[in-house]
């Protein structure tokens, strides 16, 4: 007779407390979103010089922009004056950056124009927006709060390498961006995307596209990859859907109109979150088949934000503690460990 399986045997996922207490909650900000490289947004918003965007990543408010060198900065949205925020626009293109309280005007590189009332060779460190750290890979600019961050390729070498076969993901331009307030952690929507066990519940337009029989998960040094054939075979190259820590989802689909899609879970509160995504293209003129893609897309991850709202109410009853991981759910548990790892990091 077969044993039982006893809870002794069966692997937990993180406490449902991570998903709900506030003070973990401003923990992650500090230990992972102000200290990891995240997606700020795509070198084709900022073409040319004056051009800026504003971005905002747990509490921290920031600007990019192309300065009069051709350079691309980042910095903090805040006067160094007495703490406003500059600029309240959330795109455009500008001479100086100017802060509504007192005058204070910026260059396009975060250094200070000009100080109404000071002698601007007595301000010293306040005479700058602070700058942040900046990355560009594959057209996409990526930013760190952390001032002592390793470069981006000693933490995500092998997905640099992995997508430099996308030859075309440079020629591709932001076209179009939908952002959705979702009412649940951003761990929630991170652990609904590394697994794909609900998909034939869930998704059914999604199973008949994708071969669920042969669906892969593959784990990699801080990012995973899933793919699978479309189930009419009549793209000779897959799809690839990535997930890149912390909370980035690339989804790139080849082919001779290669395209791609990003998905951004950004922190607002224990049980909210605020998803970007965006959709890349190499032309400004949408196809048939191009906004077939993108309602595809918004179908699916609807159902999962669905999903995780629904998740989230269960996080705050006193039913369990904790989760269990099903066999196939290793890239859960690959996530957790990395999260983990950070939360205990001194």
């Amino acid at each position: 007779m077969k044993q039982l399986q006893t809870d002794q045997t069966l692997e937990h996922t993180l406490p449902y407390d991570n998903y709900v207490n506030p003070q973990i909650f401003e923990e992650e900000k500090k230990k992972i979103f102000q200290n990891s490289w995240i997606l700020a947004g795509h070198t084709s918003q900022v073409e040319k010089v004056g051009d800026f965007f504003t971005f905002d990543i747990a509490n921290q408010p920031l600007i990019i922009s192309r300065d009069k060198n051709n350079e691309l900065n980042a910095f903090y949205n805040i006067c160094p004056h007495r703490g406003s925020k500059v600029e309240k626009s959330e795109q455009g293109n500008k001479k100086v950056f100017m802060c509504s309280y007192h005058g204070w005007t910026f260059q396009l590189n975060g250094k200070l124009n000009r100080a109404p009332n000071f002698d601007t060779n007595e301000l010293g460190n306040h005479s700058c927006m602070t700058q942040v750290k900046l990355e560009v890979f594959q057209s996409l600019i990526f930013i760190n709060l952390n001032p002592e961050a390793r470069p981006m390729v000693e933490t995500y070498g092998e997905l640099i390498a992995n997508l430099e076969k996308y030859t075309f993901l440079d020629s591709l331009k932001k076209i179009r961006v939908t952002q959705r307030v979702i009412d649940a952690n951003w761990k929630a929507v991170v652990d609904n995307y590394l697994e794909c066990d609900h998909c034939k519940i869930a998704h059914p337009e999604f199973s008949k596209t994708f071969d669920m029989k042969n669906y892969h998960i593959d784990l990699h040094d801080n990012f995973s990859c899933q793919y699978s054939e479309l189930t009419n075979k009549t793209n000779k190259e897959h799809a690839n859907f990535y997930w890149v820590w912390p909370n980035l989802m690339v989804s790139i689909y080849p082919g001779k109109d290669g395209n791609m899609t990003t998905s951004q879970i950004l922190p607002l509160a224990p049980d909210k979150s605020l998803a970007i995504y965006s959709y890349y293209f190499k032309s400004d003129e949408i196809n048939e088949e191009q906004e077939e893609l993108i309602r595809f897309v918004d179908q699916v991850r609807r159902e999962d934000f669905d999903l995780v709202e629904l998740l989230q109410k269960g996080f705050y009853s006193n039913a369990f503690k904790h989760g269990i991981y099903s066999p196939t759910e290793y890239a859960i548990k690959y996530f957790h460990r990395l999260y983990e790892d950070a939360i205990n990091r001194e």
